[in-house]
């Protein structure tokens, strides 16, 4: 027992806890069917957020393209429901049975090549991290070992979102174009479906998100962390200590990719179809928004953010149809303006010394106040340009160490 106690202390893992009890019992026993799928929904977009938290809060690189490994793992695992989907019996009435319907209505008379490994369930898990993962090694090798860095990254990765969404679109007959591919129905003929399996598959990803911040907290305690944020800070000052800086954020670029692909395989099998406007510029933007608004220092505020973010989605759609537009984006202009660090950062700064406040019955001292919060204060303290409008340093990093 204090084993584990010393663990999650250790980790900071108290918040995870109660993020995991909130999700695992709370909204179980209070929501719906429908409404906790569509919160499986929301929290498979989580996996995005956590891997922007890693790039671009930890590692200083914004990526506004992150709907691509998102879009590839969704559809990697896509292509494994639709051929299960397509077999001979039920595609009999087609031209050509046995083929998705809409390589038959594009009169394509067989499988192509590089559909057909896709038929194993063992090849399409290991695709739905591996080709997102790849194509991030791909770019940022390209990227970062000449030191591209800031807008133009952003920019760059913008262009291979809208690259790839025009090369979906207009594969049609490889692809399912812009319908993308529905009908997805079973895994193994397990119906995915039936209220069982939702609630099955809910708890799946609830399980695989709670790892995935377990592995990116061990990061960020551990020497990658320190490094991450030493680069963001002061890159020169590490390049000339010895590092590899490409080589960092190369593989916490990839992690953040197959993190992305994770969550794209669950929302394709939550929901049961994948299609190209959850791969292009404007869904890749607003996953920043999740990280933006839950804090991008914050790996369970980006969870929280990618929950409040799509449920104020929902309920401003179906309460104020015409509206809801402007709601999000006063939402996220209020949120960003108000609490720069997000809701995270809020929390941190006058939630946690408020409540010792009111326990201790008088000041709080300031080695009481959370890590974090102390560190905004000591960065708001200094002069401007020193402070550089970046995320403070997690305690035990300074500038000396970097």
């Amino acid at each position: 027992m204090n084993a584990l106690k010393d663990l999650i202390k250790r980790y900071q893992l108290t918040s995870l806890l109660v993020l995991v009890l909130l999700l695992a019992v709370v909204l179980p026993l209070g929501l719906d069917i429908f409404r906790l799928n569509l919160v499986g929904k929301y929290l498979t977009y989580a996996f995005v957020a956590i891997g922007l938290v890693m790039v671009w809060g930890y590692g200083g690189v914004l990526s506004l393209g992150q709907g691509v490994f998102f879009g590839l793992g969704g559809y990697a695992m896509a292509m494994f429901l639709k051929l299960e989907a397509s077999d001979p019996i039920t595609t009999k009435i087609q031209s050509t049975p046995g083929i998705p319907d809409f390589m038959d209505w594009n009169q394509l008379t067989a499988l192509p090549l590089f559909w057909e490994p896709f038929r194993s369930l063992t090849f399409t898990l290991i695709a739905v991290v591996a080709v997102p993962t790849l194509l991030a090694w791909i770019i940022s090798f390209a990227m970062f070992k000449r030191r591209v860095g800031g807008v133009y990254f952003a920019i760059i990765t913008q262009a291979v979102a809208l690259i790839l969404t025009v090369l979906i679109i207009g594969q049609q007959g490889f692809t399912g174009g812009v319908n993308g591919m529905t009908d997805l129905k079973t895994v193994l003929g397990w119906d995915t479906r039936t209220d069982g399996a939702k609630y099955i598959l809910y708890y799946l990803c609830v399980a695989l998100l709670a790892a995935s911040i377990v592995l990116c907290r061990w990061m960020q305690t551990g020497k990658a962390g320190t490094l991450l944020l030493a680069m963001r800070d002061k890159e020169d000052r590490v390049r000339f200590s010895g590092y590899d800086v490409a080589n960092f954020r190369i593989f916490t670029f990839c992690l953040a990719a197959g993190l992305s692909g994770i969550g794209g395989a669950l929302f394709t099998l939550q929901v049961g179809f994948m299609s190209p406007s959850f791969v292009g510029i404007v869904p890749s933007i607003e996953m920043v928004i999740y990280a933006a608004v839950g804090g991008r220092m914050s790996l369970v505020g980006a969870v929280y953010g990618a929950l409040l973010v799509n449920a104020g989605k929902t309920f401003f759609s179906e309460s104020f149809p015409e509206l809801w537009l402007f709601m999000m984006a006063a939402l996220f202009i209020g949120v960003t303006m108000a609490f720069p660090m997000g809701l995270a950062g809020l929390w941190d700064s006058h939630v946690v010394p408020w409540w010792k406040r009111r326990h201790a019955g008088g000041a709080v001292p300031a080695e009481a106040v959370e890590p974090s919060a102390a560190a905004a204060s000591s960065a708001a303290a200094l002069p401007r340009g020193k402070a550089n409008d970046q995320p403070p340093l997690p305690p035990g990093v300074s500038g000396q160490q970097a």
